[in-house]
């Protein structure tokens, strides 16, 4: 059968990535979608980027959500309207019907959940779709020797889950999955303001404190910054300083659940492999490699290298894309 086109889609809780064969990626956007409750019946008015802009600041009759949830899908008809209007973007007038499609899952997943993205998948009009597990992917586009008889270590830390996996000859020997990540962080300083200083703020201020001044361990030139919110003692806007320790303090459980999932992993690996990864360490992904200080942090916990991979955001996309540029289309699981 020829098929028209070949579609890698990063399904992630915080931004979905699509790449399409011989093009790279060409949709990177935020895992948004705004509704219309009011129309019958619910109407999509949004995705992605614009979605996003709407957050907070949307009418009665308008209503932000998020159709993924700790890397599986929440809401499966919003999932599947996402998907489809950013494949039409991808796909720019090429007929979709006839594409294959290699989605990245969690490695955890139930089978049910397995079935929800890949039906949302056929819901958007695939034909074929294949379903890759996040650190397998991530670990190709990461350049880890996957197919090699060594053990590859990888954290893939993204927006709803943080997925730990030793790879060897082209399979995932061990794996553990926390659900936290990314959207943990900004909540864990969400209340820890609300906490301290009496002050509510929103999850998009939230994330841009996290990226302006978080950290995971002390580093060089930290500073300090005014945010702005709502006082929650007599419901006035209010300003405050926050410093670096203070978010460094508020991140600190998710972080260490993090760093308590690779523990775990270490654990059951079988000690060639793990004599292979203290050779070559363990290789971040994801949103949260970026956190600074992470890698330190993570390495005096194990005693073992740590890497940040380059351009973490994209190793998963990139990974599926190498797979559909290989025709590697076996390395995933396609669901009858």
């Amino acid at each position: 059968m020829l098929f028209s086109q070949d579609i890698g889609i990063d399904l992630g809780t915080a931004n979905t990535l699509v790449c399409v064969r011989n093009k790279g990626i060409v949709i990177r956007e935020p895992s948004v979608v705004a509704v219309d409750v009011k129309a019958n019946p619910v109407k999509v008015v949004a995705v992605g980027e614009e979605a996003k802009q709407m957050i907070g600041r949307t009418p009665g009759s308008i209503t932000t959500l998020r159709p993924l949830k700790e890397g599986v899908i929440a809401n499966f008809e919003m999932t599947a309207d996402m998907l489809r209007e950013f494949i039409k973007k991808a796909m720019r007038g090429s007929p979709f019907s006839r594409a294959r499609v290699m989605i990245c899952i969690p490695s955890g997943v139930t089978e049910v959940e397995r079935r929800a993205v890949h039906d949302a998948a056929k819901s958007a009009g695939a034909r074929y779709v294949s379903l890759i597990e996040e650190p397998m992917a991530a670990a190709i586009g990461a350049g880890l020797p996957v197919a090699e008889a060594v053990g590859s270590m990888i954290a893939d830390i993204g927006g709803g889950t943080a997925e730990v996996a030793v790879i060897a000859l082209g399979d995932i020997v061990t794996a553990n999955s926390a659900k936290v990540a990314g959207d943990s962080f900004d909540d864990a300083i969400v209340q820890y303001i609300k906490r301290k200083y009496n002050l509510l703020i929103g999850e998009r201020t939230a994330e841009e404190i996290k990226i302006s001044i978080g950290s995971a361990a002390p580093y060089e030139g930290e500073g300090a910054m005014d945010i702005k919110g709502r006082n929650l003692v007599d419901g006035l806007p209010k300003n405050v300083e926050i410093t670096s320790e203070d978010i460094r303090e508020a991140l600190s459980d998710p972080v260490n659940q993090i760093v308590e999932t690779i523990r775990l992993t270490l654990e059951k690996t079988p000690p060639e492999l793990a004599s292979d990864i203290m050779d070559s360490g363990i290789t971040l992904t994801g949103g949260g490699a970026l956190l600074r200080g992470i890698d330190k942090l993570i390495a005096d916990a194990t005693g073992m290298p740590v890497h940040i991979a380059e351009n973490p955001l994209d190793c998963v996309v990139t990974g599926t894309a190498i797979c559909l540029e290989k025709d590697n289309l076996n390395i995933g699981r396609r669901l009858k």
